[in-house]
């Protein structure tokens, strides 16, 4: 698996035309077409289908904050992905295609699709135990039960 920079807003143009292409290679792999590109990463008004072919080589994707995040979605997907499969990188584009019963039947990039940034993060949430276990705030509850009390006396 290709090592892809962890996604920050501070990127260098450089860096984010790096991830663009490794992202645009993803969608490749997956099969998807301009819309449903533009849809999962919730592309501006202003991105027209027919420019979308632009993004695997010529141009960045746009500096949103809508683009960025759903951008850390899907390279931490890929990531999971590669940990769940790590000798088969054919199974990561099948398991993305194929109904899963988390998602009732759904393939996960439909999910992914249709359901907008809620679908990456259920998607994100199912490959990677750790999003999800930060997401439910377990880590925030359990280092607030560990910390002493400030005013609390030392035992």
């Amino acid at each position: 698996m290709t090592q892809v920079p962890s996604f920050t807003p501070a990127l260098t143009p450089e860096e984010r035309l790096s991830i663009t292409r490794h992202v645009m290679a993803l969608c490749g792999d997956w099969g998807l077409g301009a819309s449903d590109i533009m849809a999962l990463l919730a592309l501006p008004a202003t991105v027209k289908a027919r420019h979308v072919a632009r993004f695997v080589d010529q141009e960045a994707f746009p500096d949103d904050a809508l683009v960025n995040r759903r951008l850390g979605y899907l390279t931490r997907i890929e990531q999971a992905l590669g940990t769940y499969f790590p000798r088969n990188p054919e199974m990561r584009s099948l398991w993305v295609k194929r109904g899963n019963r988390r998602f009732g039947s759904r393939p996960p990039l439909a999910v992914m699709i249709e359901d907008g940034e809620g679908g990456l993060v259920a998607v994100l949430a199912h490959l990677d135990c750790t999003f999800a276990w930060d997401e439910t705030g377990s880590k925030t509850e359990y280092a607030e039960r560990k910390a002493p009390a400030p005013d609390a006396p030392a035992a």
